[in-house]
């Protein structure tokens, strides 16, 4: 659901790919811009409420923004996937198999993002004081890739030199369950290794013998590895 300020709810959406604890750095291959941010996938059915409620609010927006564009703007949107934040799960390729994403497909999934640390909820519901950071890794370090989350989004519009389009900030997460982990899990690797023979006692430790004298002779102004005939 949504409120007056624009922030919209979700919850009990699966997190993926998750930058939370640490930020992640892009380069713009082009220019060399460094860009940081905290950011995160959030996946969800269709019908989900949350994401209904994300999608009247991005049409508010476009609506006060670009009035009776509003629509067209927004089909040309949707139409170019670098300009949203919002996708279907199938558009979501892995680019070394060129399938969906494990967990993907069927969803739909929103991307959010803060050039801060978004603000961490506590079980309770209370806010994480940000100054206490060991509470604070210690609640981002529940999150992974599969599990269940409560988050606060804020969408806005985008209009500048990019292009139109609709993007949106991460504010808050809270971790609300477990689930399966995304991935390809552990691999067992005992059916490659066999036993070890033990192995005898240690013997004690001998200290090596005193490194032979070099070859050459010493020079007089104390420059080492000169042969004789040089220092006379």
């Amino acid at each position: 659901m949504s409120d007056p300020t624009g922030v919209v709810m979700l919850s009990n959406v699966r997190l993926s790919f998750p930058n939370l604890v640490e930020p992640q750095r892009k380069v713009n291959e082009t220019t060399g811009e460094v860009r940081t941010s905290y950011n995160c996938a959030l996946l969800m059915p269709p019908d989900d409420p949350g994401f209904a409620a994300f999608m009247k609010q991005y049409a508010a927006l476009a609506a006060d923004k670009w009035k009776e564009h509003a629509n067209q703007i927004m089909q040309m949107v949707h139409t170019d996937r670098k300009t949203r934040c919002y996708a279907n799960g199938s558009e979501t390729v892995n680019r070394q198999t060129l399938k969906p994403y494990a967990g993907y497909d069927g969803m739909m999934v929103i991307s959010a993002s803060s050039k801060h640390q978004p603000q961490v909820m506590q079980p309770d519901g209370n806010k994480a004081d940000p100054a206490n950071t060991m509470l604070v890794q210690q609640l981002l370090r529940k999150l992974y890739g599969g599990c269940r989350v409560n988050v606060a989004l804020k969408p806005w519009l985008q209009e500048n030199k990019h292009g139109r389009g609709i993007r949106c900030d991460l504010i808050a997460v809270q971790f609300a369950r477990d689930d399966q982990p995304f991935g390809a899990g552990e691999i067992d690797a005992t059916s490659l290794f066999g036993q070890v023979a033990e192995s005898g006692p240690v013997g004690p430790v001998t200290t090596p013998a005193a490194m032979p004298p070099m070859p050459f002779a010493t020079a007089a102004n104390g420059i080492p590895g000169l042969p004789p005939f040089l220092t006379s």
